[in-house]
C-alpha cells in the first residue's frame, strides 16, 4: 500500500477503485486478503479525513458512473464519517470524557505486560501480531480488521478501549476523533449500550482467505459497562459573516480549499495549521506528522500556483494573532481543544454545507442516519 501526500495521487486512486473495482465493493468489502491486495476497497480513508478529497466528491464521481441502488452500500460507508462527526459534535463531552479516562488509565497500565505485549506484537495471537506489524509498517488497517483487532484488545487481551483507540489514533493515517473514539466504543458495548461486537475465529479466518491460524479467542464476553449518558447540544452551526479583508484558517480536516464551500471567496491571507506532538494530547508517530506535514505542503504548491497568498503555521502561533480570524471548522478534537483552552475567541467559524445539513440527523444511530442518505445525497450531489 501506498499513500503519496499529494491530491493528484488521491483523486487518481478515486477514479480507478470507481472504474476498476466500485461494482465489486458491496460483495468484496469485508474481505482483507492483504496488504498487497487492497483493490476491493478504496483505500481513500487518509485523504478524506484530511479533506484532500470530500464525501460530495466521492459520491458524484461514483454515481456517474453507476445508479445509486448498485452502489448503495458504498456510498453509505462513505457517509459513515459525515455521521461520526455529526454524533460527536452534539455530544462534545464524549470526546473530553475519553481524554481524561485516557490519562487515568495510561498511568494504570504503563507497566502492564499484556499492555506492553499488544503494542509490541508480542502476544499469542498471530494476526494481532500481523495486524500490529501492519498497523506500524504501512499507517492503515483494513475495516474490518479494526473492528476484529479491537474486539480481541479488549475482550481477549483484557485491555481498556481507551488505550486501544489511543494506538490507533497514534498510527492511522486517518485516525480521527470522531470515527476512532465512537468505533471502540461501539466495540466495546457503551456506544450501543450492551451490544458489543465480537471476533470469531471462524469470521476471522474466512475473511482473511485462512492466512492465520492459532485463533483462540474469548468469542463469549460481556460488554463494557459505561454509565454515563450524554445530552444532545443544541446547536445550529450557523457559519460567522465572510469578510475580504479577513485571514482563513485551515486545519488538517479541511486541507483542500479548493474543494470547500468557499473557494470563491477573497480572503486576505490563507494559514494552513500545523499541529505536532508539542500540543497534542495524543502523540502520533512521525510518519503520521510527516504526512500531514507533507500533505499541507502540498496543497500550499497547489494555491500559490493559482496565485494564492498562503503558508503554513504551527498550532501555537494562533496564540500571537491578535486580529479577528476566520477558520473552516476543525470539529471536536485536538485542534478545537487548542483552541478553547487557550480562549482564543478571536477565531471564528464556517461548516461545510453536507455537515450543516446532515449532522441533524445524526442524534440517533446510524440506522436512522441511513433513512436520510437519499435525501442528503439529492441535495449535495
Amino acid at each position: 500500500m501506498i499513500f503519496e501526500p499529494s491530491k493528484i495521487f488521491a483523486v487518481d486512486k478515486l477514479d480507478s477503485f470507481i472504474e476498476k473495482n466500485l461494482i465489486e465493493y458491496s460483495r468484496l468489502r469485508n474481505f482483507d486478503f492483504g496488504t498487497d491486495k487492497r483493490s476491493n476497497i478504496s483505500t481513500l480513508s487518509p485523504y478524506v479525513t484530511h479533506g484532500i478529497i470530500n464525501e460530495t466528491e466521492i459520491i458524484s464521481k461514483s454515481l456517474k458512473k453507476y445508479p445509486f441502488i448498485k452502489i448503495e452500500k458504498f456510498i453509505q460507508e462513505v457517509l459513515w464519517r459525515v455521521y461520526w462527526k455529526g454524533w460527536l459534535e452534539l455530544r462534545p463531552n464524549v470526546w473530553s470524557d475519553y481524554l481524561l479516562d485516557l490519562k487515568k488509565t495510561k498511568q494504570e497500565y504503563s507497566k502492564n505486560k499484556n499492555y506492553i505485549e499488544a503494542i509490541e506484537g508480542k502476544t499469542k495471537i498471530e494476526c494481532f501480531n500481523s495486524w500490529v506489524i501492519e498497523l506500524k509498517n504501512f499507517n492503515y488497517l483494513h475495516n474490518h480488521t479494526r473492528m476484529w483487532f479491537a474486539s480481541i484488545w479488549i475482550f481477549t487481551l483484557g485491555l481498556p478501549w481507551q488505550l486501544g483507540a489511543e494506538f490507533f489514533m497514534k498510527y492511522l493515517f486517518d485516525g480521527d476523533s470522531a470515527s476512532n473514539t465512537l468505533g471502540w466504543r461501539w466495540v466495546a458495548g457503551i456506544q450501543t449500550k450492551g451490544k458489543n461486537y465480537v471476533a470469531l475465529e471462524w469470521n476471522i479466518k474466512k475473511f482473511t482467505n485462512n492466512r492465520f491460524s492459532n485463533i483462540k479467542l474469548n468469542e463469549n464476553p460481556v460488554p463494557v459497562v459505561d454509565d454515563r449518558n450524554y445530552s444532545i447540544l443544541n446547536n445550529d452551526f450557523i457559519n460567522s459573516n465572510l469578510s475580504s479583508s479577513q485571514d482563513l484558517l485551515i486545519f488538517e480536516n479541511n486541507l483542500s480549499f479548493e474543494q470547500s464551500n468557499f473557494n470563491d471567496q477573497s480572503f486576505k491571507n490563507i494559514y494552513f495549521v500545523f499541529n505536532g506532538n508539542e500540543t497534542r494530547q495524543i502523540k502520533l508517530d512521525e510518519k503520521v506528522l510527516n504526512f500531514k506535514r507533507s500533505l499541507i505542503n502540498n496543497q500550499i504548491e497547489d494555491l500559490k500556483n493559482k496565485s494564492l497568498n498562503c503558508k503554513m503555521i504551527n498550532v501555537q502561533d494562533l496564540k500571537d494573532m491578535k486580529e479577528n480570524l476566520l477558520a473552516l471548522y476543525p470539529c471536536v478534537g485536538e485542534n478545537l481543544d487548542f483552541i478553547k483552552s487557550n480562549n482564543l475567541k478571536n477565531i471564528s467559524f464556517l461548516y461545510r454545507k453536507i455537515d450543516q445539513f446532515s449532522w441533524k440527523y445524526s442524534n440517533k444511530g446510524f440506522f436512522n442516519f441511513k433513512n436520510y442518505i437519499p435525501k442528503i445525497v439529492q441535495k449535495f450531489i
